[in-house]
């Protein structure tokens, strides 16, 4: 029996092999993965090359002639102003790399497949009639979901869909589009900076109760994605960035999801949220209903409220996201990730009360941090105010602007942890780094360092005895000196390495 989410491929490869002289051909069919090719280099002057998922092959150690770039583009259509190209009827691209005379000496020769079955996993939400924005890597799969977005819609709901497809990536080359989007209709763009006027076109003029568009980029385009969905039009697209994060710190696109505006509070109002004067809100409802972003070409992670989602964001509160993936049965699993997180009760605290260290989180994704979290089967603390924190945690991005909430823990003393970006595996890292795990240290050891360095500090801060540190690496012992001066007590470091040591007290010693 066949899986639930088991998916159709076609590919239309001997039309792409027929384009390539007979060398090149005759050694990629003899290829065993052939199946699997992704694309063809050829550059003027360097043997042609093939690669695969899982390798890169020399084709022929002949070198590309000019005569061979002209081999090909003979076969295939005209090249736009992007310096795309394809084969009529087949979603195979063949991108030119051009000299500054504009002659041609370079193409890239990419496999274009059709997967039938690959909306499974969100095909509730499109058919909801409300409007849905993929975001992902490059490659990740967003143009094939796309895809099928249209064809589903177009065949299995029986909706007007109009496509606008900038250079053809939707439905392949030529003026009979590719059946991979079914009964779904193509308006073909001209070049790429008349994309956002052809999609105000195909409302004007076509009354579609849909449209698709791929890969929303400018701020032209952004508008005209709210002029449509004002008119009651859905729309389901693809855009720059990998997250809904992505959008809310791009200007040029942030109006998506709502637009983010600064705004100045009054002192009793700031003073009733707990907050600065100063802060970011919502402008406007958001042009999409909802968020997908695919994480993996079997896995999701879904803002069903983008509205909601953005505002929690903007309050530093976790977002209510959900994570779809498939189960060994080819089943959609559906998971709720969202963060729990305790009230921290102001108590005074004893040094024998057990500690954990408190994260707060600025311009790092909460829900992608809390769900990691879950994932590796550790406890995290995060906390709302940052002076309950022992770490803030933050993005490379936000940490060059020097906002002042970085400020004001540099001049607390609390320790800023820098990811180099919002992705998983950053996080992870991160995690990894804090909670398990670090050059040769017993797990749990940079988290127990921390957690000591805090206890000794309130030990010292009662009774004014000098508590001496277990031996730590120079990166913690800096981080403990850290904690040390933000309790306004004195530090110094004891001993040579590996048994060098932190000694926290209250007057200098002599």
């Amino acid at each position: 029996m066949a899986k639930a989410n088991q998916q159709t491929i076609t590919d239309d490869l001997d039309a792409l092999l027929d384009i390539f002289p007979h060398y090149i051909k005759d050694s990629l069919v003899q290829q065993e993965d052939i199946s699997d090719l992704l694309e063809v280099i050829m550059d003027l002057g360097r043997a042609p090359e093939a690669r695969f998922p899982k390798r890169e092959i020399i084709i022929e150690k002949k070198e590309i002639e000019q005569a061979d770039l002209d081999y090909v583009v003979e076969r295939i259509g005209k090249f736009g102003e992007d310096n795309r190209a394809g084969i009529e009827r087949t979603l195979h691209r063949i991108s030119a790399i051009r000299n500054r005379g504009k002659k041609i000496v370079g193409l890239t020769c990419r496999v274009g497949r059709a997967v039938f079955g690959t909306i499974k996993i969100i095909e509730d939400l499109v058919q909801s009639g409300k409007s849905v924005l993929l975001l992902g890597r490059p490659g990740v799969g967003k143009t094939t979901m796309l895809r099928e977005v249209a064809r589903v819609l177009a065949d299995d709901v029986d909706k007007r869909v109009v496509i606008v497809d900038t250079s053809n990536e939707i439905a392949g080359d030529g003026d009979i589009p590719h059946p991979a989007i079914g009964h779904a209709r193509r308006m073909q763009v001209a070049t790429p900076s008349l994309q956002h006027a052809v999609m105000i076109e195909a409302v004007e003029n076509h009354m579609p109760e849909v449209i698709v568009i791929d890969e929303i980029g400018t701020e032209l385009e952004a508008m005209a994605a709210r002029t449509i969905a004002e008119r009651g039009v859905q729309l389901v697209g693809t855009a720059h960035g990998n997250t809904l994060e992505n959008l809310m710190m791009n200007p040029t696109l942030s109006d998506l999801i709502g637009g983010i505006q600064s705004v100045t509070l009054g002192d009793e109002e700031a003073r009733r949220r707990g907050t600065q004067k100063s802060i970011l809100e919502r402008k406007s409802p958001p042009t999409f209903d909802i968020v997908v972003e695919i994480q993996e070409r079997d896995r999701v992670a879904i803002h069903p409220d983008v509205g909601a989602a953005v505002d929690a964001l903007l309050r530093s509160a976790p977002p209510s996201t959900e994570v779809r993936s498939f189960d060994v049965n080819g089943e959609v699993k559906i998971e709720k990730a969202q963060a729990v997180v305790e009230p921290v009760i102001k108590t005074k605290k004893t040094a024998k009360e057990s500690k954990s260290v408190k994260l707060h989180l600025f311009g790092v994704n909460r829900s992608r941090v809390t769900q990691i979290g879950h994932e590796m089967r550790i406890k995290l603390d995060i906390v709302e105010n940052l002076k309950d924190a022992t770490m803030l945690v933050t993005s490379k991005n936000y940490y060059r602007r020097r906002p002042q909430k970085i400020r004001d823990a540099e001049e607390e003393n609390i320790p800023v942890y820098v990811l180099r970006g919002n992705s998983p595996q950053q996080v992870r890292q991160f995690l990894t780094t804090l909670f398990t795990t670090r050059e040769g240290e017993k797990p749990g050891d940079f988290q127990s360092a921390i957690v000591e360095a805090e206890e000794a500090s309130e030990q010292v801060t009662e009774n004014g005895e000098t508590v001496e540190l277990s031996p730590q690496g120079s990166y913690i012992r800096r981080l403990q000196h850290l904690i040390a001066e933000r309790n306004h007590l004195n530090s110094s470091s004891k001993g040579r390495d590996p048994n060098r040591r932190v000694r926290i007290y209250k007057e200098r010693m002599r």
